[in-house]
């Protein structure tokens, strides 16, 4: 296929022309190298200027400050579940939790294994549509941590800003809108997010970890599993994910030459209004299923008012060039991820495509 259409997908999800471009023209062999990035060996000074290049730029992109350790590990945010817990958990054994869809309902699951898990919120009863109100968090001002996702890709809802916890260790989950926009790095205790939704390929997760908590983590984990040894081997403990650590570098360096963070957001958010007023504005066509104060910037969540033509819009998206719009199972209807990488351009066709497809189906 010579065209690329639009990739709505959730993860893996929509990269960057400029990042896919580069990989493209330097896969069989990286200049001044002789070999491809798939090739080169990750004790090679290559892979150091590599993956030390990727670091620079994130902590840029985010302002880190220097007590904190950036790590590329493999697992996925799913292996981050447990790995937190296990880490930052004792010697308490108890952590808060705050429950906006199936993924933090399954990092309690985890968290569980560990030790005594409070629910501090949730909105299961409410199909996830919302993000908790501060009033209705019930804290426990002695727990190891508070843990939070950031952004719900099922069901489209996101924090506008990290919940209020006082002086506890602040978890987050960012998976599916890391690098979205600027965030204050200090208020974290533990930032982890899989790439491949907005950040770079699947098979590589980023955790930032303030270098406090390492003394929690005992010498008495499991080798893999321990944040300190891949602090002190700066990743490189067994083999990483070389080529998807390359392309994070690739997506890093595209953010830095389009304005950063505060200019993403921007952008952000302009893409989602599009897309949002063309859902308020159907006279109840399209229906949202997040509140609005509560919408995501990264998935637009909406129903139609049958299955069959959710079903038909889906279809006929899909031959126009609308790839991934199908809504997960658990809400139906449609979903358009928009992350980072997915141009405006995109979003503007599809609004028209939805409007023709409103005139013609009311």
């Amino acid at each position: 296929m010579e065209k690329r259409i639009y990739n709505f997908s959730a993860g893996p999800a929509v990269l960057p022309d400029e990042a896919l471009k580069e990989a493209q023209e330097n896969l069989m062999a990286l200049p001044g190298v002789g070999m491809s990035v798939l090739e080169i060996s990750h004790r090679s000074k290559t892979f150091d200027n590599i993956i030390n290049q990727a670091k620079e730029d994130l902590i840029k992109l985010l302002d880190i400050p220097d007590d904190y350790s950036v790590l590329f590990l493999q697992g996925g945010a799913s292996l981050q579940f447990y790995m937190v817990p296990l880490n930052i958990m004792p010697p308490k054994n108890k952590a808060d939790y705050i429950v906006t869809g199936s993924w933090s309902k399954k990092a309690v699951k985890e968290a569980k294994r560990v030790g005594a898990v409070n629910i501090a919120a949730s909105t299961e009863e409410e199909n996830f549509n919302r993000i908790p109100k501060q009033e209705e968090l019930k804290l426990d001002p002695d727990a190891s941590f508070v843990h939070f996702t950031s952004n719900n890709t099922i069901y489209g809802t996101q924090w506008k800003s990290e919940p209020e916890v006082g002086d506890v260790t602040l978890v987050c989950d960012a998976s599916s809108d890391i690098l979205h926009k600027k965030i204050d790095v200090s208020k974290y205790g533990i930032i982890y997010a899989g790439a491949q939704k907005n950040m770079g390929p699947a098979g590589v997760t980023l955790v930032i970890i303030r270098k406090d908590l390492l003394e929690r983590c005992s010498d008495d984990l499991p080798t893999m599993l321990n944040y300190k040894t891949h602090v002190e081997k700066n990743s490189l403990f067994n083999t990483p994910n070389t080529f998807g650590i390359y392309m994070i570098g690739l997506v890093t360096k595209w953010l830095l030459n389009n304005g950063g963070l505060d200019a993403m957001y921007e952008r952000n958010k302009n893409k989602a209004e599009l897309l949002y007023n063309c859902i308020d504005e159907s006279g109840g066509f399209y229906k949202g299923h997040a509140e609005k104060e509560s919408r995501s910037l990264m998935n637009v969540t909406f129903n139609l008012p049958t299955e069959e033509l959710e079903k038909k819009l889906v279809d006929e998206a899909l031959a126009a060039g609308f790839s991934g719009l199908k809504g997960h199972r658990s809400v139906g209807g449609l979903r358009a991820s928009i992350y980072n990488a997915f141009p405006v351009k995109g979003v503007e066709e599809l609004v028209d495509f939805m409007k023709d497809f409103q005139a013609k189906n009311s």
